[in-house]
């Protein structure tokens, strides 16, 4: 059978009709004349072609493509299926647990209550395991770092090494370099040893790092101080004492540190440096095993600065030897030799202290300090322990006395020139005194007594003794009792004359300055003591004492003294008087020390158990004295008081008795003339009481402070109110006028006693101003 023939290609086009109207526009602009048939068709045709090939296996892919997806995402809906069925199985046996009677429930109180805290404590266990092996292998690390740096500087030790430093430097920089890696690993223990002790159950592993680095510590530092002395004793230090031919040269002793140059000046630096560092790291692990806590006083001991002093002290304790008896010299040449050296020793040492970062130390001070305990030490062994053997025997007693007086007097000489000299090379702006009392306690030889409790009572003893002998040889002159200046003098009394201060304005006795002064003599003998406790025992042991002492006088003096109300007699009341403003004067200075920051540390240091009391006595240092010198004062003013009363209820006896008989013998009453001032005429028997009054008032008012005589006049006044209302005066007068205008004039004349101490003296006797009141209404009634 054969083929159909093929269609022509004209056959085979569409109609216009069935084009799309982009199809008709895309042929439009294709082929826009008949040539473009032509030339055109062809490769539009083969384009045409290409791009559809092109779409096709675009399809193909896309459907390809989203096969996979298709095939993907249902395997992900079976894995949410299977989940969503897991869930809700879950959500069932939710609903099992919510009933306690279910096995659920109590499946999970055992997972709860029992097996998840032990997985976590074993959890926790394990960490800490983990890092206790971490903390143990890094200290191992340190432990032998710093044990292998230490074994090289040994053994690279060889005791000629400064003497050969410069032919062989590369030696000695080799061991400073082992040296400065011991110090290192030291520093880095430490820091790490720092973070270890917060785990307090580490501390087996804490000891037995200290107990290696001790170990390597005590090789270490001997070997770092001897090559440091080998170095000092090459660059010449210490310098000739025995060279001097004249004290005078003293002076002019060379100082090597200044010296020091080139070379030498560098291994000097080195070396110090080293030694700084490695105390530094030593202090630390000190505090760190001590468990201080908080604020520790600044440490003033370099170890290298005592390696300076060392060799000196055996030079300076060979020409102390020879002056034992003669303590001045052995002063006088360890403040010499402190005095020269210091400023070489700031200019060398104290840029090198700052380099190693030391805060808070000073080459000065460690320097002054190292000399002062030189000296205290051989104070100690020679002189005092044998002054205190010797104080044990009577007949040596009183040579010891002299002999430990004067040594003191050249211990706080001593001290204060030591501190004028630290004040003077550390402040440009100030020299007081007292800027430098809170230095480091190694500056001060008293630190002595601080150490021996036994000696510092032996001189408490010989300064009390002491103190007392020279109160006796005052008490024996004869202006020892008096006052000078205002005694005699007649003052107007007002406002101004109670705001007193000084021993004139109290109206104190001599003898009062002297006793105090003694006091305070004995108060800044210990005031360089540098610890507070001491201190206040020594004080408490002396001039507290001495108080006591003093006021055991002034008491005798008073009980002494015979006052009584039938012959009072005014020497004895000047006397009383001198007593008690004599302890009014005392009394004020003793509050004016307390207030003093030293007597307040003191008190704070001595009252610690009892700091929350409320007793304002406590804040005083003089409490118990000062409260038994007001005792003291208000005793015997009350006592002043109730003699004058008694006296004046003595003399008006026979005035009293007649005027409550006014009615049965008026005529006895005979009136006198008064003075032409007071234009009065006053009763016969009323006079001598009242110009009795007068003149012992007008003696006290000369010779009692005017504190106490306020008070004195005010009770006075107050007592006199009482009695005369208490005395029923007026029973025999009240119906008789004539007795009444009497009463009146006596009662004015008594008010114008006390007229020159106020303004208005009836306002202190308010119950006769009462009674006088009721007979003026009886008399107006008549």
């Amino acid at each position: 059978m054969e083929d159909p023939p093929s269609s022509s290609p004209c056959s085979c086009l569409p109609k216009p009709s069935d084009l799309s109207d982009n199809q008709v526009r895309f042929l439009n602009e294709q082929f826009q004349t008949h040539q473009d048939l032509v030339h055109k068709a062809p490769p539009l045709h083969t384009s045409l072609r290409t791009n559809s090939s092109l779409l096709d296996s675009h399809l193909q892919h896309l459907k390809s493509t989203l096969s996979h997806l298709t095939v993907s995402w249902i395997r992900r809906s079976f894995s949410a299926k299977t989940n969503l069925h897991n869930l809700d199985i879950s959500l069932q046996n939710l609903s099992l647990v919510t009933s306690q009677g279910g096995s659920g429930w109590k499946k999970l109180q055992k997972v709860l209550g029992t097996e998840l805290p032990q997985l976590a404590k074993e959890v926790k266990r394990i960490e800490n395991i983990c890092s206790y092996l971490e903390t143990t292998l890094q200290l191992e690390a340190l432990v032998g770092d710093l044990e292998d740096a230490v074994f090289c500087f040994v053994n690279s030790h060889s005791g000629k090494m400064f003497s050969a430093m410069l032919s062989n430097s590369c030696n000695y920089e080799t061991k400073q370099e082992k040296l400065l890696q011991a110090i290192k690993a030291l520093n880095d223990l430490e820091v790490l040893v720092g973070l270890v002790k917060l785990r307090p159950q580490w501390h087996h592993l804490l000891k037995s790092v200290d107990a290696r680095v001790d170990k390597t510590l005590a090789i270490l530092r001997p070997q770092v101080i001897a090559d440091h002395r080998a170095l000092l004793t090459s660059v010449g230090w210490p310098p000739k004492l025995s060279a001097l031919k004249r004290e005078s040269e003293l002076s002019g002793l060379p100082n090597p540190l200044v010296l020091m140059q080139g070379d030498k000046r560098k291994s000097y630096s080195d070396s110090f440096l080293a030694l700084c560092a490695l105390q530094h790291i030593q202090t630390r692990r000190e505090n760190r095993q001590l468990n201080l806590s908080g604020q520790k006083e600044c440490i003033i001991q370099l170890w290298a600065i005592d390696e300076m002093v060392s060799p000196i002290a055996s030079r300076m304790e060979y020409h102390f030897s020879k002056w034992v008896d003669q303590p001045e010299f052995i002063f006088e040449l360890a403040y010499k030799i402190t005095r020269d050296f210091i400023v070489g020793v700031d200019d060398v040492l104290q840029p090198l202290i700052d380099r190693a970062r030391l805060i808070s130390y000073s080459a000065k001070e460690a320097w002054v300090s190292s000399m002062v305990q030189l000296l205290s030490e051989f104070l100690s062994k020679r002189i005092f322990s044998s002054l205190a053997e010797r104080y044990k025997e009577k007949q040596m007693k009183s040579e010891v006395i002299l002999s430990w007086l004067h040594l003191i007097d050249l211990i706080v000489l001593f001290d204060k020139r030591i501190q004028l000299l630290l004040s003077s090379e550390t402040s440009l702006f100030s020299t007081d005194l007292d800027r430098v009392e809170s230095l480091s306690s190694n500056t001060s030889v008293l630190m002595i007594f601080g150490n021996r409790p036994d000696w510092l009572k032996i001189w408490a003893k010989i300064e009390l003794k002491n103190a007392c002998n020279k109160l006796k040889t005052d008490l024996k002159d004869e202006r020892a009792w008096t006052v000078d200046g205002k005694e005699g003098a007649e003052m107007p009394f007002d406002t101004q004359h109670l705001l007193i201060s000084t021993r004139e304005d109290h109206k104190a006795p001599l003898i009062v300055e002297s006793a105090l002064r003694i006091t305070w003599e004995m108060v800044e003998r210990c005031q360089t003591m540098p610890v507070i406790l001491p201190r206040l025992q020594f004080i408490r042991l002396t001039a507290v004492r001495f108080l006591w002492y003093f006021f055991k006088v002034l008491l005798v003096r008073c009980k002494r003294t015979e006052i009584t109300p039938y012959n009072p007699d005014d020497e004895a009341l000047v006397r009383v008087c001198g007593s008690i403003n004599a302890a009014k004067y005392i009394e004020s200075r003793l509050r004016q020390w307390s207030d003093d920051v030293n007597f307040l540390e003191m008190k704070l240091a001595e009252n610690v158990p009892s700091i929350r009391r409320t007793d304002k006595t406590d804040i005083n240092f003089f409490g118990e004295e000062i409260q038994s010198l007001s005792e003291l004062a208000t005793n015997w003013l009350m006592e002043i008081i109730s003699v004058l009363l008694h006296q004046f209820e003595n003399l008006s006896w026979e005035y009293v008795q007649k005027m409550k008989h006014y009615d049965q013998q008026p005529e006895d009453l005979a009136p006198v003339e008064a003075s032409g001032a007071m234009d009065l005429t006053i009763s016969v028997d009323f006079v001598e009481p009242l110009d009795t009054l007068r003149c012992h008032l007008f003696l006290l008012r000369m010779t009692l402070n005017a504190t106490d005589f306020l008070d004195l006049w005010r009770s006075l006044a107050e007592g006199l109110d009482h009695f005369l209302s208490c005395s029923n005066i007026t029973c025999g007068i009240h119906f008789f006028d004539r007795g009444i205008n009497q009463f009146e004039t006596d009662i004015q004349a008594l008010f114008s006693i006390f007229q020159p101490f106020c303004v208005r003296p009836e306002a202190f006797f308010p119950s006769t101003i009462e009674i006088m009141k009721v007979l003026k209404m009886k008399k107006r009634k008549r």
